[in-house]
């Protein structure tokens, strides 16, 4: 009997020789085979995503190296819709028989039962294997990578650096992670794609004490795609901007409370954008009702001089990738245009239950979680002011130059603290300021931000959300704010 009228009742009997170090098209036929069973069942839509990872990271405080934690992962997750609901399963039993498993059981959650012995499975027509690790060259990137010594003799350089560049030190880290990653997307639609991820990032963490004062200043980049990520790392440059900030802000008076105009600077100051106004536009929070933006597409939501942008193609950007969690090739996505909303985030779930279109951004942390609508690069685009012209237009206001961490509110209420600040006064930066905290809700704020410079600037970021946590990009240029609540003494 062929492969296409094969019998339910002859599963049990089938061996399948896949290869199990390395995602290939030797997957395709166990692959189909589950997919079209899920569909015999009744499912609507049945998705698998294997994994393996292949995980390392480095800590050094002061003059040693304390941790070297390695982390070698596989397993596999499948996804069944029906209508609109979806149950997700997932294993570290790899085996037809443990991916059979899997599916059998996300088939009962949803009320669905294996068909009948004598049922026929027609296995699903998958299409050629879209292998984007063997095209874009990326079979040999863990191999270039950098040893475990190369890494340790890296930070601790790095580490005697800060020593030399900071005063008053009372605690100095470097660390490291490498994440590399491989991904297969077999699906009921005929997706089969594969794919390479290789993800890094590096930085310090320098805490000054004198007296009764402190400083806490960090600083992280990363990149995908360059094994030779690490050994370009320019840490002297780093570790004199890390030196400079703390010194700064070691002595540095406290804010006083109030309303203030502020300049934002670019980079990571990009993180309250993406935090309070780019996961409103995701069609997770648009299918619970939490997004004041929900009905908003097509209309005014921002200043007018606010153009905002959601891609995953940025050379080595941190959220850069070629194929999301669901087998969609990457897409730049205008968000925001001149003020305008003009689309959101969108992944298969959201999809379905909203009728947004997809935009490839279907991501998740890895096989123990289902995929959902999520950020990559996230920026704010270059404006047609220049920074000069930012300043000079604030009589008296707040520098923003280093974010630190905050929290927001399911719809948009957040709260930032500011690492590094300054008081500016008749366009001015002038003395040095600390303790000061950024309050508002990402519908007024949005409003607020009326000027955007020309320096745009992309930074590293980690993004906790429903399907994990995640590598992005967050970005923007120098921008104003016209008014923001500043918490402080």
């Amino acid at each position: 009997m062929s492969p296409t009228a094969l019998l339910s009742k002859e599963l049990p009997t089938l061996e399948y020789s896949a290869t199990r170090d390395r995602f290939d098209d030797t997957w395709r036929s166990p692959l189909s085979t589950l997919l079209g069973l899920g569909r015999a069942a009744g499912a609507d839509f049945v998705e698998f995503f294997l994994e393996r990872v292949n995980y390392i990271s480095c800590l050094a405080e002061e003059d040693a190296i304390t941790s070297i934690s390695p982390r070698l992962v596989a397993g596999a997750g499948v996804r069944v819709f029906l209508g609109k609901g979806d149950c997700y399963v997932s294993t570290n039993d790899m085996s037809f028989k443990g991916l059979k498993s899997a599916l059998e059981k996300a088939l009962s959650i949803l009320g669905l039962n294996l068909p009948g012995p004598q049922a026929f499975i027609p296995e699903i027509n998958l299409e050629l294997l879209r292998d984007y690790a063997s095209v874009n060259g990326k079979e040999t990137w863990l191999a270039k990578c950098s040893s475990m010594q190369e890494m340790g003799d890296i930070l601790l350089t790095a580490n005697a650096q800060l020593n030399k560049d900071a005063a008053h030190v009372q605690s100095r880290r470097a660390t490291y992670f490498r994440d590399w990653q491989e991904v297969l997307v077999a699906a009921s639609d005929g997706v089969f794609a594969r794919d390479i991820r290789l993800t890094q990032s590096v930085g310090y963490s320098l805490l000054c004490a004198e007296g009764s004062d402190r400083a806490s200043i960090n600083k992280r980049v990363g990149a995908t795609n360059n094994p030779n990520f690490l050994r370009s790392w320019q840490y002297a440059e780093d570790s004199a901007e890390v030196s400079e900030s703390a010194g700064q802000m070691l002595h540095a008076d406290y804010v006083e409370s109030g309303n203030y105009p502020i300049i934002m600077a670019n980079e990571f100051g990009g993180v309250i954008f993406h935090e309070a106004c780019g996961h409103l536009l995701e069609t997770t929070q648009i299918e619970r009702q939490t997004s004041p933006f929900s009905e908003m597409k097509g209309q005014k939501i921002a200043h007018e001089n606010l153009t905002a942008w959601d891609e995953g193609l940025s050379p080595n950007a941190f959220g850069s990738i070629d194929m999301d969690d669901e087998g969609m090739p990457v897409q730049r996505t205008l968000l925001i245009e001149n003020g305008i909303l003009k689309n959101f985030l969108s992944d298969r779930a959201g999809c379905i239950r909203t009728g947004h279109p997809r935009t490839g951004s279907g991501r998740r942390q890895s096989y123990t979680h289902a995929a959902a609508s999520r950020m990559r690069n996230t920026y704010i685009a270059p404006g047609n002011f220049t920074n000069d012209g930012l300043f000079n237009s604030v009589e008296k206001g707040i520098y923003c130059k280093k974010m630190g961490g905050g929290s927001v509110g399911p719809t948009g209420e957040f709260n930032f603290g500011v690492d590094e600040a300054y008081l500016i006064k008749n366009g001015k930066i002038t003395k040095p300021l600390k303790g000061a905290t950024l309050i508002g809700e990402a519908k007024e704020i949005m409003k607020r931000i009326s000027m955007s410079s020309q320096d745009l600037g992309l930074a590293a970021g980690f993004c906790g959300s429903i399907s994990g946590s995640i590598y992005v990009t967050v970005g923007q240029p120098h921008i104003k704010v016209d008014e923001i609540t500043v918490g402080g003494r």
